[in-house]
């Protein structure tokens, strides 16, 4: 009886509250899994509509934006060389260009491993796998263009001042060491956290820019292998004869089976599974 009473007490203040006391609760109320679902959900299916040459242009910013993350570590490298904090500092540069592009909406090619994928899974179907494969294609393609044209411009065409490059370089050193093995291992857990920034970004709308510094951060200082971010290391690389073309696209191949595995095949089906019985109720 006295449960019974409490309840109905808690159901006469829920009743009682002003629309403004309402309208509080809902905007300071955190969402819920299917919230964040239909949103992440509805965000995919906006990138499926939108034109081919759209979302090309937005992979070649994305891919001359995310090369903004290799100059600052750059940058940081030279600066804090001989410092035994060099690496924990140099790394924070990583962040950087992950920042520019999440926050600017350019189009990532790991984002869309998660984001385009859940209306797939929702509603199977080979039209809709036909789309993705049309958008994966496209957007990494446009990535791949956009990193090459940034290291194009930094080395070849001297757009950055030599100091900057050898830091650039230096950096970028520890990725042409890996086997693709590892660079397929480490890209899954890159995959993984970058899925997570996407899940997590409806409930961080006053820190994203904070909640993306912690994750992307985690990947730098765990040397762990992101295949956009990475091909501008290994096209620098590349152009300065220190690894083969070969090497480049092997490398390249394995990030990227990586993180596909890490973002679809881990954080995806994770992410839908946890909603999908309530999704059908």
């Amino acid at each position: 009886m006295a449960k019974d009473a409490k309840d109905s007490g808690d159901r006469q203040q829920d009743v009682a509250l002003s629309h403004t006391e309402e309208k509080d609760v809902r905007d300071n109320q955190s969402l819920n899994s299917v919230s964040l679902y239909a949103i992440v959900h509805r965000e995919g299916l906006e990138e499926l509509q939108r034109p081919m040459m759209s979302l090309w242009w937005s992979g070649v910013a994305a891919g001359i934006g995310i090369s903004i993350s290799i100059l600052a570590e750059g940058i940081l490298h030279h600066l804090f060389s001989g410092s035994p904090n060099q690496f924990v500092i140099e790394n924070l540069g990583y962040t950087v260009g992950f920042v520019l592009v999440i926050v600017g909406r350019l189009q990532l090619f790991t984002e869309n491993t998660l984001s385009v994928i859940l209306p797939l899974l929702s509603k199977p179907s080979l039209n809709m796998g036909f789309c993705i494969a049309r958008l994966w294609s496209i957007v990494f393609a446009a990535n791949m263009f956009g990193t090459f044209l940034a290291a194009l411009f930094s080395y070849t065409l001297q757009a950055v001042p030599p100091e900057l490059v050898e830091g650039m370089t230096a950096i970028s050193e520890h990725y042409a060491k890996l086997s693709p093995s590892d660079a397929f291992s480490y890209g899954i857990t890159s995959g993984f956290i970058i899925a997570a920034i996407v899940w997590m970004k409806p409930s961080v709308k006053h820190s994203q820019i904070l909640m993306i510094v912690i994750f992307t951060y985690l990947i730098a200082v765990g040397n762990f292998t992101h295949v956009i971010a990475g091909s501008t290391e290994l096209f620098l690389l590349a152009l300065q004869d220190k690894i083969s073309i070969i090497e480049t696209v092997s490398l390249i191949g394995a990030t990227l089976l990586g993180n596909i595995v890490g973002g679809t095949g881990l954080f995806a089906l994770l992410a839908y599974g946890q909603v999908v019985r309530e999704i059908e109720k």
